[in-house]
Formats: structure tokens, sequence, C-alpha cells
């Protein structure tokens, strides 16, 4: 996990963090207007969070073991008013913003253009709708990051798919996920999902997602066929995903960019990921992203199937505070568990489960989950067809989140769990 560091003396960017140079007017990575600013931002560094000695008597608030922690978003100040504003994400209510501050484009709204023909206009800015746009993929105008790519994919296999956006918030989408299909040695399928979050006070974190999802989603299709039980072979997958993360830090091509001097974190990311194959659901994790079970019969209780690598989790984990006291604090969502090569070691969590009658399984990022945290509003959120139709389930939760304010990136993949047929048992036996 992350060491202690002390605080970087350049300037950054108040609107998404990035380092700045001083003489800067607008923000290379997401356009903020500089100018308006009279002093240097603040700066919210990830730190490493420990137990300090209790000095003077004084009465210590609930704490830890001593541990890392480590800021997936950078923790934001509240505003004057006192009332974060993430609270205020609800549908209807956006919270409000610097005048300065470029207003977001909805990445829903965004069609891209397509490249111009040789010898006409160049297209223009999707936020000014008057600058042309530079090289670099920046508005010369307003300075506004234009739409990528990766800002919104989705993806769509016969029993899987998967949706990613950028948000609302964020210049960048630092998540991303694999979705796959293998045969198992008895010819029977088996259907992968993986979700992997950057962690955004990290260096490269969109590079440490893309680069986890890939080994993961490769190390499956390759061990799966073996036959390899679906939770080892979920273990390994994780193991996989974590070593081809700690190889960006040592990439010669970006040495510098984890220099201890220069007070940056390694590249890093968190990991969630779900296996369905001969009735079995087999789901792994490392961070805070998770995977919920949602019955086709919305009588039947939904459920959470993963537990949090957060300050939050352990705090409630140690009978320090409850649910509520512990997701209401500002540090609920530091992370304890992600992959890079900053962490302390290596802890894949793994489960198997048997479902005992047809559903849906979401894997999702907590740009979804902090919009319906709790297993009954997830299912409340997923549409009703949703096994019939996952590409469209993702979409609706997407838009869910976004409408909810869209304060993260969000990822969202949905599997759909159809009961073996009569007579036809798990190759794995009982979980």
């Amino acid at each position: 996990m992350s060491q202690m560091r002390q605080l970087p003396a350049e300037p950054t960017c108040p609107g998404c963090e990035e380092p700045l140079e001083r003489a800067d007017l607008f923000c290379g990575a997401c356009g903020y207007d500089l100018s308006a600013l009279s002093q240097a931002p603040v700066d919210h560094p990830t730190v490493a969070i420990t137990v300090p000695p209790t000095a003077g008597g004084a009465e210590p608030g609930p704490e830890l073991p001593p541990a890392a922690i480590r800021y997936d978003d950078p923790p934001r100040a509240a505003p004057a008013s006192g009332i974060d504003d993430f609270e205020l994400a609800a549908p209807g209510l956006v919270p409000p913003r610097p005048e300065a501050e470029p207003q977001p484009v909805d990445p829903r709204s965004v069609v891209p253009e397509p490249t111009p023909p040789s010898g006409t206009v160049a297209k223009v800015c999707v936020a000014c709708r008057t600058g042309r746009i530079d090289e670099d993929g920046y508005c010369e105008n307003c300075g506004h990051a234009q739409p990528r790519e990766r800002d919104h994919m989705e993806q769509e296999l016969d029993a899987v798919a998967a949706v990613s956006d950028r948000g609302l918030r964020h210049h960048r989408n630092e998540d991303s996920f694999a979705v796959s299909a293998a045969a198992l040695p008895d010819g029977s399928p088996a259907v992968v999902a993986i979700v992997c979050d950057g962690v955004s006070s990290a260096t490269r974190p969109d590079e440490a997602s893309a680069a986890a999802a890939t080994a993961a989603n490769e190390a499956l299709l390759e061990s799966l066929p073996r036959g390899t039980h679906p939770q080892q072979a979920m273990h390994e997958a994780i193991v996989a995903a974590a070593e081809s993360v700690n190889s960006l830090a040592t990439d010669p091509a970006h040495a510098m960019d984890h220099d201890p001097n220069r007070h940056t974190n390694a590249p890093a990311c968190t990991l969630v990921g779900a296996i369905v194959a001969s009735g079995l659901l087999v789901v792994g994790w490392v961070g805070d992203s998770r995977v919920y079970w949602v019955p086709d019969d919305r009588t039947a209780p939904p459920a959470r199937l993963t537990e949090d690598d957060s300050w939050a989790a352990q705090m409630v984990a140690a009978g320090l505070m409850n649910e509520a006291e512990a997701y209401a604090d500002e540090r609920a969502h530091a992370i304890t568990g992600w992959l890079g090569a900053d962490a302390y070691e290596l802890e894949p969590h793994t489960a198997s489960f048997k479902p005992d009658r047809p559903g849906v399984v979401v894997v999702c990022t907590d740009g979804l989950w902090n919009y319906a945290e709790a297993a009954h509003e997830m299912a409340q959120a997923a549409p009703a067809d949703a096994a019939a139709r996952p590409l469209h389930c993702a979409q609706v939760l997407v838009g869910h989140a976004l409408d909810g304010g869209g304060h993260d990136n969000v990822t969202v993949a949905v599997l759909p769990f159809a009961m073996p047929e009569q007579g036809a048992g798990s190759a794995y036996g009982t979980a």
C-alpha cells in the first residue's frame, strides 16, 4: 500500500487535480479556466493514514489498527454551506459550480463527429461550439477536452454485456472492463465479466485499469478451458492482473512517472469479476467495486456478494461504527486494498455461490453503487427484463448513476444466470 509522502509543491487543477505549470491559463487535462483563480488551488493528495499516538490525554476518535489507506477519488472539501455536494447528487438536483468552471457535457448527449474529408472545415468544440480542435484533442477557444473513444464504451455478447461511461465530473474515463465466454472441458459455457476502476490519485490510472482487465480476462480464458475450478481460476486471474499493473511502474518508457522524488504513486486500480459456469456463480475482487445478485423474481431478496476493501467496511467489521455512521464519514471510500506496485501485499478475495433461482449478476464500480448502495436499491434500479436484455439493463444502470449526479466514472457488467436444466448438475459440485 502507499507510503506516507510529502505534499507536492507544484499547483494542481481544482477541477481534476492534474499537475499544472504556473504559467498555464487552462488545465491541459479538463480545460478548467485558470485565469479566474486568485490563488493556487488546494491540493488533495493521496496519503497514508495511520493511527496517531494519543497525546495529552486527548480522547481519540475511532480508528483502525495501523494500515495504509488510499483514496480512489481524492477527498473533497465541503462547501461553505456545510452540505457535501455528493448528498445533493440526486435526480433533478445539480450541485452549484463556480462560474469560472466550464459546465460538463453529458457524455450520453455527445455524438462523435466523423472525420471531415481533406480540405473541409475541421470539427468544432462540443462545449462552446465555436473553437477549433487542436491535434491533442482540445478546443483552441475554451480549452475543453473533446470526447474520446473511451469516454463511453459498450460491449454485448450472447450472455453478458457491459457499459462504461466517463460520467459528468471527470475529464477522462479511468474505468475499464472485459467480457468474454469460454467452453469448459465438458463443452458447457463459462461466461466472464471483469470490471476495473483506476485509482484517481495514482499515476496513469486509466492504463492500470485497462491492463488489469485485459490480464484477468486472458488468464480466465486460458485456465477455464483446461478444467481449472472457476474459483481457483478467479484467484489466479487476480494475481495475473496485479502483475500486469505492477509492470506499469517499471516500464522504462514511464520511469519518471513513479519517481519518489516527484511525490507520485504507482499506477493502481481495483478489480471485481464474476464467472457463471455449470450452475455456479464465482466472484472475486480487490478494492471497493462490487457484485450484486438480483433475482428475476423481485419478491425474492437480492444480495450484495462482495465486501469492500475500504475504511468504512473495516470500521464496521471492527465494531467501531455501525454501517450508517461509517459510510457517512468523509473517509468512507478510502480503499485499503488495490492492485499496484505500492500495495503492501495482494489479498485476492473469492467466493462461490449456487443460486437456487434465475436472476442477473451486476458487476460494477462505485460510480454506480454510490447511487444504489443497498441490494434492494440496486434491484429497484435494474429493469424487470434484465435477464432477457443485459445490455439494456447495463445502459439503464449507467443512466441511473448519471441522472443521480455522475460524480465518478461508472462501469456496469450484467450477466444473466439461468438455472441448469433438470438432471444437469454442476461439473464442480455444490459450492
